[in-house]
C-alpha cells in the first residue's frame, strides 16, 4: 500500500518551493519530483526523484519506494514533446489515453493525468490543501482600489473568462475601457501580458480612460486540485509593466502564491488587487 509521504510534481514558479519548504519546516516525509527539462534553481537539499515523461512506469516504482501515496501538482509546465522510442511499458499501455488527453484543452489534459495516477492508487491533493492562505480571500487586498470603470471591465472580463473557459482554453483576460485587449491561451499569463504592453496604445479610445485590468478565474466546471489559476509577485511587476490600473481574481478560486509579498507588491506599483467573488 502507498504510504503517507507527499510526492510534489514541481513546475514553475513559486508554489512547489513554497509547498516543499513548508513540508520541511513541519517535518512532513516528501519529495520533488523533477521531470527533464525543469530546472528548479531553489532545489538544494530538499529530497528529490527525477522522472522522465516518457517512462512512468519508473516513476511510480519511485513513489512507492519512497512511501509516497499522495500528490500535488504545483507549478506551471508545458506540455512535453514525447518520443514514443522512450516509452517503457507503462506508457506503452497508457499511451492510447495520455495522447488523446494532450491533443484536449488543459483541464481535459489534467482530468486524463489525474487518472492515471489515481489507478496507481495515489491521491491527488489541491496545492489549497497542502498549503494554506492559498485561495484568494473575498476584498480589495490593497491601498488602491477599483473605481466604476474598473469593476465595468472586471464584469466583462469575467464573462470572457467564463466563455474562454468553457471551451477548455485559458483562465484570462485583460480588458480596459470595455474593450478586450487579449486572452490567456496556451501561451500563458506572462504571454497575454508582454502582447499587452506592446500593444495597448493602438486599441485605446481614450488615453486618459480606465487604464484595464487583468482577470483571472478557473474554467466551469474545472477540477480544482490542479491547475487553479494563480497570480503571484511576478504576475504583478508584468501588469504593472503592461500600463495596468490592477489585478482582479476569482475569490475563492484563485491562488495568490505568496499573498504577504505580493500584496506588498501590488501596493509599491500602485495597482488594486481585488478579490473578486462571482458576480460583484
Amino acid at each position: 500500500m502507498p504510504g503517507d509521504g507527499l510526492a510534489i510534481v514541481a513546475g514553475r514558479g513559486d508554489l512547489p518551493r513554497l509547498i516543499a519548504e513548508d513540508c520541511a519546516r513541519r517535518g512532513r516525509d516528501y519529495r520533488v519530483v523533477v521531470f527533464e527539462g525543469i530546472v528548479l534553481d531553489w532545489l538544494g537539499a530538499h529530497p528529490a526523484i527525477p522522472a522522465v515523461f516518457e517512462k512512468p512506469g519508473r516513476l511510480f516504482a519511485d513513489l512507492r519506494a519512497a512511501g509516497c501515496g499522495q500528490v500535488v501538482f504545483a507549478g506551471g509546465m508545458r506540455r512535453p514533446g514525447l518520443n514514443p522510442m522512450r516509452f517503457d511499458l507503462k506508457a506503452l499501455s497508457l499511451a492510447p489515453k495520455l495522447l488523446a488527453g494532450l491533443r484536449a484543452g488543459d483541464d481535459s489534459t489534467l482530468r486524463a493525468v489525474a487518472k492515471v495516477f489515481e489507478a496507481e492508487g495515489l491521491r491527488l491533493r489541491a496545492a489549497q490543501e497542502v498549503l494554506s492562505d492559498l485561495l484568494a480571500p473575498a476584498g480589495i487586498l490593497t491601498r488602491a482600489a477599483p473605481g466604476e470603470a474598473d469593476r465595468a471591465d472586471a464584469e466583462r472580463a469575467a464573462r470572457i473568462v467564463a466563455a474562454l473557459g468553457a471551451v477548455d482554453v485559458g483562465q484570462a483576460a485583460v480588458v480596459a475601457q470595455g474593450i478586450c485587449l487579449g486572452v490567456e491561451s496556451i501561451q500563458g499569463t506572462d504571454a497575454l501580458l508582454d502582447f499587452v504592453r506592446a500593444s495597448r496604445a493602438a486599441f485605446l479610445p481614450d488615453p486618459g480612460g480606465a487604464r484595464g485590468l487583468l482577470f483571472k478565474g478557473p474554467k466551469p466546471g474545472q477540477d480544482r486540485r490542479m491547475d487553479l489559476p494563480a497570480i503571484g509577485t511576478g504576475t504583478v511587476a508584468a501588469a504593472a509593466a503592461a500600463g495596468l490600473a490592477g489585478i482582479v481574481v476569482q475569490a475563492g478560486g484563485t491562488l495568490v502564491v505568496g499573498r504577504e509579498a505580493t500584496v506588498a507588491a501590488a501596493d509599491a506599483a500602485g495597482i488594486f488587487l481585488w478579490g473578486r467573488e462571482p458576480g460583484a
